[in-house]
């Protein structure tokens, strides 16, 4: 069996990057068929905001560079 020329990576930032570069044809006798999804989306939920509370998420998010999901999601968020 000859070594895979896929990368063995779960960045997606990586993926992406390979992607760009090859098509998936080119790996048409790597590729197998799976029958359980292989990326799980997480459940969304809204929470309704007071407008001024959702511009100070929006400024808090922005002075630490990320987006205001990633803030809500970060376990350190003062």
């Amino acid at each position: 069996m000859k070594n895979s020329r896929l990368p063995k990576t779960d960045s997606i930032k990586k993926l992406a990057e390979f992607w760009d570069s090859y098509d998936l044809t080119d790996f048409g006798d790597e590729l197998e068929e799976v029958a359980e999804p292989v990326f799980v989306r997480s459940t969304t939920i809204k929470v309704p905001l007071e407008t001024h509370d959702a511009e100070a998420v929006e400024r808090m998010a922005q002075a630490k560079g990320v987006s205001p999901e990633q803030l809500s999601r970060s376990k350190k968020v003062l």
